[in-house]
């Protein structure tokens, strides 16, 4: 039985610090909590890695918690989650109208014109320097469908009368045309020469070509203000009157002049074809060429848009589907926000046909539904339908006229090639009689066009088809693939 003395001895022993700890100054505290000592201190885990702290059951102070870093990930990831978009009601109708309309065409996004800077700001200095010189000039704006020169420059159009009014200078006249709108190539000239004469009509007999000639081979009856013509679809005066396009751009030539003339067109080979003439008649434009939009491009210009919205629609893995596929195809701007309204419009018709409360978000599915609704046509499902040997024989005829660039040639030279892939790809080839039967119930199906001739090797044969819809129908199927890359033999 223990006594008095050593009980009140243990109690006090337990109870109490150690004398050590007790008695230690604040200089010997600072040594016990060195390195090599905290290890094998039972408080070391304050002062070690909370992953590799055996003592699961210690909390530390909170002043070295919010040290951290994992708590300031923590504080980090929570301020990024509180700031997240709200989630949107596909169901409401007004909010699904605002999606659809911020994605249109036609919108123009009131955020500014992005991924065009460097062409916007050449065109830009352009005219500042004929406004500021108060000379006639001219500058032709090519590209693809869908690569935003329009657009850009109705913003320049902007530009320079923000900048006129800043510097004091004359704001120059703005004329917009059209040429699919003329029913006459020359009605451009008459357009102009309105412009100009605001006040009274010309009363001589001249045309209106002749009246801008003669006014700018004057300075007496030359304009005293600068007039900035932008004539859009400029392809239509090419296929219909090279003419009018020549005597167009030779209005800048001339001494007294007041036009700046920009002029935008589908044709990028515009410039080398019809350069060497401009050039001869010296008024050769400044060229500016918009590239195809790549894939980050058409991403950042959707991210854009949808900025105005105070909700995500899509996705992120959905819109660089989009992206991707667009740019790969043809770099369309307008092509990319029409698919993604149509997987606004897939998503919504799997809404209606649910009773699914729970809201989501456009993803990978319904982008692949809309793309494939966009690129594939009814000529693609028609071609992934027929025989093997009669897509041989399209792939035959893709070749011929992919190598050869000719719009025509004849059932013996298709024969050839045909014949060439049957030997690359190790596939027994057919008879010239059963050759020409497939051939002509592809010219039946409306793929081909067969001429008429007393020896089938003579035979005219041409495409009645795209034939990038050929090589979009076998578009990852490595044997038709080993098919179209047959060489010219």
């Amino acid at each position: 039985m223990p006594t008095l003395r050593s009980a009140t001895a243990s109690a006090s022993t337990a109870g109490t610090a150690s004398p050590t700890a007790i008695a230690t100054p604040r200089s010997a505290k600072r040594r016990l909590t060195s390195p090599r000592r905290a290890a094998g201190s039972p408080d070391a885990s304050q002062f070690t890695s909370p992953h590799k702290s055996p003592n699961v059951g210690i909390v530390g102070t909170p002043k070295l918690l919010s040290a951290s870093p994992r708590s300031s990930r923590k504080r980090l990831y929570g301020d990024f989650v509180a700031a997240e978009k709200p989630k949107w009601n596909p169901r409401d109708p007004a909010q699904m109208q605002v999606v659809k309309e911020a994605l249109h065409v036609a919108t123009v996004p009131s955020c500014g014109l992005v991924c065009r800077d460097d062409e916007q700001s050449r065109v830009l200095e352009f005219c500042k320097g004929c406004v500021e010189q108060e000379r006639a000039g001219s500058l032709y704006v090519c590209g693809c469908p869908g690569t935003g020169k329009t657009l850009s420059i109705n913003k320049v159009k902007e530009s320079v009368a923000r900048w006129a009014d800043e510097t004091g200078m004359e704001t120059p006249d703005a004329l917009s045309i059209n040429c699919t709108s003329l029913a006459k190539t020359h009605e451009i000239f008459s357009k102009i020469l309105a412009k100009f004469q605001t006040r009274k009509k010309a009363t001589c007999k001249l045309s209106p070509l002749q009246q801008l000639q003669t006014m700018f081979s004057h300075k007496e009856s030359a304009p005293r203000r600068m007039l900035l013509v932008v004539v859009d679809e400029m392809d239509y005066l090419i296929t219909r009157d090279r003419a009018v396009l020549h005597d167009l751009f030779m209005l800048t030539t001339y001494q007294f002049s007041r036009c700046i003339l920009i002029g935008i067109a589908n044709a990028i080979d515009l410039a080398d074809r019809f350069l060497p003439k401009l050039e001869s008649l010296n008024c050769k434009p400044l060229v500016v060429t918009f590239r195809a939009y790549s894939k980050d491009q058409i991403s950042d210009i959707i991210k854009h848009r949808l900025k105005v919205l105070e909700y995500d629609v899509f996705e992120p893995l959905a819109l660089e589907f989009c992206a991707r596929k667009v740019a790969a195809a043809s770099g369309d701007m307008r092509k990319a926000l029409g698919v993604c309204r149509s997987a606004v419009e897939v998503f919504e018709a799997r809404l209606q046909e649910s009773s699914d409360q729970e809201f989501g978000l456009v993803t990978f599915d319904h982008m692949d539904i809309a793309l494939s609704k966009a690129f594939k046509s009814p000529v693609v499902d028609s071609i992934l339908c027929l025989p093997q040997h009669q897509q041989m024989v399209l792939c035959a005829l893709a070749n011929t006229f992919h190598h050869c660039k000719k719009k025509a040639t004849t059932l013996g030279e298709l024969n050839k090639s045909y014949i060439e892939i049957c030997r690359s790809t190790q596939v027994p080839a057919v008879g010239m009689l059963e050759f020409s039967n497939m051939c002509m119930v592809l010219s039946d199906q409306g793929f081909m066009k067969l001429g008429q001739s007393k020896e089938d090797k003579l035979r005219r044969v041409m495409l009645q088809i795209d034939s990038s819809d050929i090589t979009f129908a076998f578009k990852g199927n490595r044997f038709f693939q080993k098919c179209l890359e047959q060489q010219k033999f």
